[in-house]
């Protein structure tokens, strides 16, 4: 019987039985009709990424009908509106780079599709698609005939749970079983004591040590073996390969022994070394959980949302206080954190922080409003129709969209070293067995195994994420919350900050407002105060909260243009507030003072005159950064402040007034060409060109709920002055990846040493593996969270 391997699954088929299409052998009609999907859409660079990477197509006809059912699709969409839905599914089959590369190339295979993301740790997909050209069922079914088949439970979906996967506690328990049962038979053999019973149940015990093996052999170190496989096949030689050949060399030995009555072999090292190597990925498995949760749900975000009460009182709460049936504002550029129903009669709701497209959604009283969208114009009050999950504003906060190009420095050394290090450690291994196969067979195994299995580099692999995984939860516990942990290396670079003055070095909780003007009447006070309320601008604020309480009153017409001011309409009254250029073009005859200019109906009343709180802390914040970087404030405001300000901050301080939001971003970018690495400091309302531009982007947080995807950090106002902090930290941390490399590396060099010259044994070193992986994360959180106390220098 002739077998040959399938081109797209790599199965075996029989000679007679195999599908021969275009020079290649295929095992069955599916993977032929797969080939030709790929080859029709000139995607067959898909076979380049590993040999025969696909998965075998099943036939699914029926099975996805209820997808027929809009009630039931309505449940599983993350989002949906008239030409876009977002879902994000679960694909069991997801194991390889090919897998990655087809799974987010859905848009060449499928007319409707816009993106595609792999979570590659989740085995999950999220699809952006257009529901009016493709159907979910249709994209399922395109799924399924590629061989990613989705798994799709509605129970998984309406609870939020998960299955969880408890094959490695599975695995480490039998292991457990297995080892403490075959120490327990080879006491005898331990004590090589003569006596007439045990020396004539021997051969007995010896086979029954055997077969308590095989159960650990088999399948708890099978996680190996797989690993190992798939490594050699894709031509990339990983860490499990030495793993998995030491433990087959181990297996193999004592079974010779047995079966050549040498001796009862090596299985109690051998079971104890797949359990303690079990016992470490657990702990790694662990303790990557607690990072995860330690920065998941309610500590994430500092952002408040308004709430409107029963007695139509406003407060603001933190988001994740939000419930079912509550009524909440939202302002203009305000996140909408929340699905909900909308009770105003309009509004227009920009969702590009979440599909990517920019043209705002026109809804009407009634009409349900997706959490992730962004209000643009006037209030808008709606009722909320789920809790918030801030795990969505985290996935939000990580749109691909948003994104940096950022170095990844650590990852890269860690990669090097890992691919490197298997061949030289295998080369090791067969040198010292070569040496000492000459000189003493037994010693020569030992130390093969024990080479093998002490210079693991998982520790070495585990330096970079655990510190920067602590780092995350220490500043995130200071309300300061990352993106990610590369936003940690690159604090560490900055040499030039640049602050935005109103909103964040100065706050809107406190400041001293005067008028200067024709007396404004109650009702036009009214109505100014009302179109205030529908601003989230740092001065809007501060006004909205100085002028008197009254009755709300419905805007007609609301435009915020940024860097300007506000145009609106109140009962055929047309209201202008902002800068002197956008109200009338008066001429400032007072460059000193940061103002609101006010127009109704076309005629000039008068301004608003602020005298600005700088926050706390700032002037000491001020000096201690001049000592190590170059500080620059920009403003959108006029000149008024320069005086206070020069005598607040350092000498040589830049302050640059004036600058409108493109104006900002610009000046960023020409810092960047100068060769500077930029922090910028904003509030996110007119920043969020210069956040994103800027090498890191820091969004102050007060309490409202101002959000900017564009940022890379959240900085809580009540923190502001600890920032310094923040950055030395983060320099610190650098420090402390680089000692625990050194110390990983110097681990290894010493076990090599003993295990080379025969003074180690595997079991040993099976012991000592994991033992290594919690010296490195106890040294690493030890470290961090001794610079986080100690700060100081």
């Amino acid at each position: 019987m002739v077998m040959e391997n399938c081109f797209h699954c790599g199965l075996d088929s029989i000679k007679e039985d195999q599908i021969d299409f275009d020079g290649k052998t295929f095992c069955c009609n599916g993977c032929k009709t797969v080939y030709e999907i790929f080859s029709r859409n000139d995607m067959t660079c898909y076979y380049d990424f590993e040999k025969s990477p696909g998965a075998t197509p099943l036939d699914i006809s029926g099975k996805y009908d209820f997808l027929d059912n809009e009630s039931i699709v309505a449940k599983l969409l993350e989002f949906k509106e008239e030409n876009a839905a977002i879902i994000s599914l679960s694909i069991p089959h997801i194991h390889c780079s090919s897998c990655i590369w087809i799974l987010e190339n859905l848009q060449r295979l499928q007319k409707g599709i816009s993106t595609s993301q792999v979570n590659f740790p989740q085995k999950q997909v999220r699809i952006t698609y257009n529901p009016e050209t493709v159907s979910l069922k249709t994209i399922v079914v395109l799924l399924s005939s590629i061989g990613y088949e989705p798994y799709i439970s509605l129970e998984n979906y309406e609870t939020g749970k998960n299955n969880v996967d408890r094959s490695l506690t599975y695995k480490l328990g039998l292991a457990f079983f297995c080892f403490g049962n075959i120490m327990l038979l080879s006491f005898p053999e331990y004590f090589d004591m003569n006596e007439y019973w045990l020396d004539s149940y021997k051969p007995f015990f010896r086979w029954l040590i055997f077969a308590l093996s095989l159960p650990a052999f088999i399948y708890s170190a099978s996680g190996y073996y797989i690993s190992a496989y798939k490594s050699i096949k894709s031509g990339i030689l990983n860490i499990d390969i030495p793993i998995a050949l030491g433990i087959i060399i181990f297996f193999v030995r004592s079974t010779f022994d047995i079966v050549m009555d040498y001796g009862s072999g090596f299985f109690d090292s051998l079971t104890g070394l797949i359990f303690f190597m079990l016992l470490g990925k657990m702990f790694q498995i662990k303790t990557y959980s607690f990072l995860s949760f330690e920065r998941d749900f309610k500590s994430y975000f500092p952002i408040a949302i308004t709430r409107i009460n029963n007695d139509l009182s406003e407060e603001s709460i933190p988001i994740y206080e939000i419930q079912k049936g509550d009524r909440i504002a939202v302002r203009n550029q305000e996140l909408i954190p929340v699905d909900g129903i909308l009770i105003s009669d309009k509004a227009e709701i920009d969702y590009s922080f979440v599909t990517g497209e920019a043209i705002p959604v026109i809804k009407k009283s009634g009409d349900k409003v997706f959490a992730g969208g962004k209000q643009i114009g006037k209030l808008i009050e709606m009722e909320v129709l789920h809790s918030v999950s801030q795990s969505y504003l985290t996935q939000l906060w990580s749109n691909a969209i948003f994104q940096k190009k950022v170095e990844e420095k650590f990852k890269s050394i860690t990669d090097t070293i890992s691919r490197y290090f298997t061949p030289v450690l295998l080369l090791i291994a067969f040198v010292s067995l070569g040496y000492w196969i000459f000189i003493d067979a037994t010693v020569a195994f030992n130390v093969f195994t024990a080479v093998l299995i002490v210079a693991c580099p998982c520790a070495l692999a585990l330096t970079a994420p655990f510190t920067m995984g602590n780092i995350l939860r220490i500043v995130g516990n200071k309300k300061f919350y990352l993106k990610n942990a590369l936003v940690i290396e690159q604090l560490a670079k900055v040499d030039t900050i640049v602050f935005d003055k109103t909103g964040t070095i100065t706050t809107n909780i406190k400041s001293n407002i005067s008028y200067s003007g024709i007396v404004i009447s109650d009702d036009n006070l009214l109505i100014l105060k009302s179109v205030l309320r529908a601003s989230n601008h740092p001065l809007s604020r501060m006004l909205y909260d100085f002028l008197p309480e009254g009755k709300r009153l419905k805007i007609s017409e609301f435009e915020e243009i940024a860097g300007s001011g506000i145009q609106a309409t109140i009962d055929n009254t047309q209201l202008k507030m902002g800068s002197s250029s956008f109200v009338k073009n008066q001429v400032e005859n007072n460059l000193k003072q940061t103002s609101v200019h006010i127009e109704i109906n076309s005629v000039y009343f008068g301004k608003y005159i602020f005298n600005n709180h700088y926050r706390d802390g700032l002037e000491s914040l001020f000096n201690n950064l001049n000592r190590n970087y170059q500080i620059k404030v920009l403003s959108g405001d006029n000149e008024g402040e320069r005086e206070t300000l020069e005598n607040l901050l350092p000498l040589g301080t830049e302050l640059v007034f004036n600058q409108k939001p493109e104006q900002k971003l610009e000046f960023i970018k020409q810092l960047q060409n100068e060769g500077k690495n930029v922090m910028m400091v904003g509030d996110g309302l007119n920043d969020a060109g210069a956040l994103m531009q800027s090498n890191v982007g820091i969004s102050i947080s007060e309490n409202v709920n101002v959000f900017s995807p564009a940022c890379d950090a959240i900085l809580a106002a009540t923190e502001f002055s600890q920032l310094d902090y923040f950055l030395k930290l983060s320099k610190k941390s650098i420090k402390v990846i680089k000692m625990s490399f050194v110390l990983s590396i110097l681990y290894n060099f010493v076990g090599l040493s003993f295990a080379i010259t025969g003074n180690l044994q595997p079991l040993v070193a099976a012991i000592i593996m994991p033992l290594s992986t919690v010296t490195i994360v106890s040294f690493v959180t030890i470290m961090s969270s001794y610079y986080a106390r100690n700060n100081n220098n």
